[in-house]
């Protein structure tokens, strides 16, 4: 099958054919249709995660049951389907209460083994980790679930539990920061996009965004703006990016006793992530942390999308092929993108 292989740290990727996976014990192969790419991918590349190469990345996927690996009851081949970007082991007490989303044996197709950038991906434990497709939701819609849109419903709902009418600041307009935008609004928000890309706010505002903020080093400090905004602060905070920037603007933008949802990835040399913590102290306010959200969680949110409450696929800028994919990922960082990335493995060079 072809695939895109990453041979090194920052190494260009490139496509090539290798060997098509098999299906473990428990497991599933699944026919890639739809894969995204995000921040995280880029991470990878950049040598942010503990990976062994040669490597396949893309952890965001959706398609269809190819092969079923002995012991799985739940899925059978020709099922659609897709999964969560961590997958808990299955058996463990996170696993067993619902929490596989901080399964301490968890895997992460393209970070822990060969992910998603290809035309089949393997994946374990299939009756714990995988999500059935009604048929009202896109393959593309579904891909764009599994990391960014997951995390930001998970954040908002079960970590924040943002209420109607309260003020939520999202702090990043790239894939995870619109899915917040759009889930908190959804949720009947008030809600303030921030981003230095006047092209991915002007995203934010058609989602229903109350106000956007362009964000620069000549710009007004972002935590005054919001607070002139919402008189006295947020009452949810979402960092979206994960940068000491961003993080401490997404703190110090809320109100006293409101919530910060750490969301983006905060990679530092020594694995310390710098927080505005007197602040937390002084003003009462709770930092958490998201990490996903387990399959167990996914049918109050693809309940919302069957019926067009949520609209994912809105979130998608653009469909490239595997080869416009290995050229994209090692800049995917400075891209700037007004919306998410999707991959379809299939699709053929023009």
């Amino acid at each position: 099958m072809r695939a895109v292989l990453l041979h090194a740290v920052r190494g260009m990727p490139t496509v090539v054919d290798v060997p098509e996976p098999v299906a473990p014990d428990g497991g599933v192969v699944v026919e890639v249709r739809a894969t995204g790419m995000c921040r995280s991918d880029w991470h990878g590349w950049a040598g942010h995660d503990d990976i062994a190469f040669p490597h396949v990345p893309g952890h965001e996927l959706a398609g269809v049951v190819a092969e079923v690996g002995k012991g799985v009851r739940r899925f059978r081949v020709g099922d659609r389907v897709t999964v969560p970007f961590v997958c808990g082991c299955g058996t463990c007490e996170w696993c067993r209460t619902g929490d596989a989303q901080v399964c301490p044996r968890q895997q992460q197709p393209g970070f822990t083994h060969w992910g998603s950038f290809a035309e089949r991906v393997s994946l374990h434990a299939a009756d714990t980790n995988l999500v059935a497709l009604p048929d009202a939701v896109s393959f593309e819609a579904a891909a764009a679930l599994g990391c960014r849109f997951a995390t930001a419903f998970r954040a908002l709902t079960a970590r924040a539990r943002t209420a109607p009418d309260e003020g939520v600041a999202v702090v990043g307009a790239g894939g995870v920061g619109l899915s917040a935008v759009m889930i908190a609004v959804a949720l009947g928000a008030r809600v303030i996009a921030i981003d230095t890309n006047p092209r991915a706010l002007e995203v934010a505002e058609r989602l229903g965004a109350t106000h956007v903020v362009v964000a620069g080093p000549d710009r007004p400090a972002v935590p005054d703006v919001v607070h002139e905004l919402t008189g006295g602060g947020a009452h949810v905070s979402v960092d979206a990016v994960g940068s000491a920037q961003t993080a401490a603007d997404a703190v110090l933008s809320l109100r006293r006793r409101g919530r910060h949802v750490q969301v983006g990835l905060l990679p530092t040399d020594d694995g310390r992530s710098p927080v505005p913590m007197a602040r937390a102290i002084a003003w009462e306010l709770d930092i958490l942390g998201s990490h996903g959200m387990a399959a167990a969680d996914y049918p109050a949110m693809m309940d919302l999308v069957a019926t067009g409450r949520l609209r994912p696929d809105e979130l998608i800028e653009r469909v490239i092929g595997l080869d416009e994919a290995s050229a994209l990922l090692p800049r995917f960082d400075t891209a700037a993108p007004a919306g998410m990335t999707m991959i379809d493995p299939h699709l053929a060079l023009p």
